[in-house]
């Protein structure tokens, strides 16, 4: 289990990281397309601050929360969007206010959460650790479109663990979310990350996967397509899986096309 003062920490280094990067830029930058359909950089930060408000109600009113869930089951392939293009329309430093508020108020409401809590969301029930890391791993997400958007290049970091961790125990939910029986048996899954070896599931499992924690962390987050990876499946199950993963709740997103297509 993640220590929820380590995964906290690097949430508030993981937004002032994309912070730094989108704090400078010029009025008209922000409406640069990013790698998603239709959304520009206003629109990746946007996002960020619409689920961060979710986050945060999901933490301090589960009813409020409810009836967000409510709103989403209502309009399941445009809640997203919808919440985006809302934030998108404001003025940029409008924008960069509202995320930074909303980011700091999050990180405050998890810190102050009592020891054993578990938070509704639109997946299974998150505890503080588990909740503190999905808003981790969207932020490194939602920031990689952006630095791509930019043209810039970050270099990876060790919070990638948090990413890694996310996909690798969202296996199953990749499979069920798409009508899918998951495998039985535990993989063995070995990413080299910027600090050494990090290795996840038993060392004997008949099916691994291997490669760089950062090509494994933007393929479970969709940022990628496989076959544009170092990462390697070894069995049949495993393989399947790759073709799949995904680290973020909700419906099965459609992932990148493969580079030059």
């Amino acid at each position: 289990m993640s220590d929820p003062n380590v995964v906290l920490d690097d949430l508030r280094a993981e937004g002032e990281e994309l912070d730094r990067l989108v704090g400078a830029l010029g009025p008209g930058e922000w409406g640069r397309a990013t790698a998603a359909s239709g959304w520009s950089v206003a629109h990746q930060i946007a996002h960020l601050a619409w689920t961060d408000r979710a986050a945060l109600l999901a933490v301090t009113d589960a009813d409020a929360f409810a009836a967000e869930v409510e709103k989403a089951a209502a309009s399941p392939d445009t809640f997203v969007d919808e919440g985006a293009e809302a934030g998108a329309r404001l003025e940029p430093v409008e924008l960069l206010a509202t995320w930074r508020r909303g980011r700091e108020r999050l990180a405050e409401a998890l810190e102050a959460a009592p020891a054993g809590a578990r938070f509704p969301w639109y997946g299974p029930p998150m505890s503080t650790a588990s909740m503190a890391t999905g808003r981790l791993m969207e932020t490194w997400a939602h920031g990689q479109d952006v630095w791509d958007a930019l043209g810039r290049t970050r270099e990876p970091t060790d919070r990638l663990r948090h990413v890694a961790r996310i996909g690798v125990r969202a296996r199953d939910f990749a499979f069920a979310v798409r009508g899918l029986a998951a495998p039985d048996e535990e993989f063995r899954v070995e990413l080299t990350g910027p600090g050494g070896l990090w290795t996840y599931g038993p060392e004997d499992a008949a099916q691994r996967v291997t490669g760089p924690a950062l090509d494994f962390c933007l393929l479970v987050t969709q940022r990628i397509h496989r076959s544009d990876t170092a990462v390697r499946a070894h069995g049949p199950d495993a393989d399947r899986w790759l073709d799949i993963a995904q680290a973020f709740a909700g419906p099965a997103g459609p992932g990148r096309a493969p580079k030059g297509a």
